[in-house]
Formats: structure tokens, C-alpha cells, sequence
């Protein structure tokens, strides 16, 4: 089983690569970003690998990042996704675009990758955003309205909850405004970290989020 190849770049094809190493040419699929990244032919690469074994093939799929090849594996964990789509999706949304896009429940950004319609999208977001809101997002400190909404004890006073259903109203302003899902629920959240003095109101939140559109 491969983890891991290292070696030249032999042949580039459009959605997969040979990589001469020592001699000995592995054909290895990869997303459009990865086939991106890794240089031109004659170079030197180094791709982490996912073996897919079947009774009819064995094929090797190649990843520029940890981070990548992990999100493959969590996309192919969808009944529906199978290897190709989820090389599309991430041919169209870098890992971190993934966590904001699925936090955001945007399932329209998923729809830009080939083959995969509104029913698929909206399964891929459903199923992976409580994954999604567990995982470990360093500095961007990611929490999904939604999910910190869900975290209320049935008791909790409306004060409380006040907070997440601004969050929510403005987020769905900034995408009447026009603005995608994802892009408002990041200016949104940017909001929410970098300010000491959070607004409590809308007018005050979407101000701020405006502006950091606008940034």
C-alpha cells in the first residue's frame, strides 16, 4: 500500500500525472488544483497517496497536501461521491474553502464541481457539517451558527440565543445583498474573532461585516 511517492514529473495529462520514480512510472490521478501546484514536467514532486483497490483496477490518487488527501477521504465517505467527484470538488475548493463552505451550509459552491448536482451537494453538506464543526480549524476558529445554536439547553433564555439568530439574519442579508453563502458566513465569523466589542445588534454586525467584505 502507497502513502507517499517522491520522484519526476514524466508526463502531465489533465486529470492525472506519470511520476517517473527510480525508474519506474506510476500513473496517478489528482485534482485540477493539485496537477496546478506541483510544477511541470522534469520537475521534482512529492504526493501523498490513496490506494483504491478493486477487482478490475488499482488506482493511485495523488495529493499536494496532508489536509487534501484527508478531505478526499471525507468526501468519498458520502454514498454518491465517488473518486472522481471528490477530485472535482477539490479541483474547485481548496480544504479551508471546504470547511467555510459546508459550516455554511452552502451547497451551491459544492455544485461548481463536475458531476455533482443539487441533490449530491446538499447530501455532501448535510452529512459532513457536524464533522466539520469537530474538527480541529487552528487559527480560523470556525463555529457554524447553526452549531453553536444546537449547543442551547432547551431552557436556554432568549438572551442567549440572540447572538446566533443576528448571525443567521445577517448572513442571509449579505446573501440577498448578493454575496455568496460562504463569503458571508466568513466575513460574518472574521467579525466575531477579530472584534472586542462584538456588535449585539444587526445594523451594527452587518456594518462591520460590510466592511470586511469590502477589505
Amino acid at each position: 500500500m502507497f502513502a507517499k511517492l517522491t520522484g519526476k514529473i514524466d508526463t502531465l495529462m489533465t486529470d492525472s500525472l506519470i511520476l517517473d520514480v527510480g525508474g519506474v512510472g506510476y500513473h496517478v490521478f489528482a485534482s485540477r488544483k493539485t496537477l496546478g501546484l506541483i510544477g511541470d514536467v522534469g520537475d521534482a514532486a512529492s504526493l501523498m497517496i490513496e490506494t483504491h483497490v478493486r477487482e478490475d483496477h488499482i488506482h493511485l490518487y495523488g495529493f499536494a497536501s496532508v489536509a487534501e488527501r484527508d478531505w478526499f477521504r471525507l468526501l468519498t465517505s458520502v454514498q454518491g461521491v465517488g473518486a472522481k467527484s471528490g477530485l472535482a470538488i477539490l479541483g474547485v475548493c481548496a480544504p479551508e474553502q471546504l470547511i467555510m463552505a459546508i459550516a455554511a451550509g452552502d451547497a451551491h459552491l459544492l455544485r461548481q464541481a463536475d458531476g455533482v448536482g443539487p441533490k449530491l451537494a446538499t447530501r455532501i453538506v448535510t452529512e459532513l457539517k457536524d464533522k466539520v464543526q469537530n474538527m480541529n480549524m487552528g487559527a480560523a476558529l470556525i463555529a457554524s451558527p447553526t452549531a453553536l445554536k444546537s449547543k442551547k439547553s432547551a431552557s436556554a433564555s432568549t438572551e442567549d440565543v440572540q447572538p446566533v439568530t443576528i448571525d443567521q439574519d445577517v448572513i442571509s442579508a449579505l446573501v440577498n445583498l448578493g454575496y455568496g453563502r460562504t463569503e458571508a458566513f466568513t466575513a460574518v465569523m472574521q467579525v466575531r474573532q477579530k472584534s472586542n466589542d462584538n456588535p449585539s445588534n444587526f445594523d451594527g454586525l452587518i456594518k462591520m461585516a460590510l466592511k470586511e467584505l469590502a477589505s
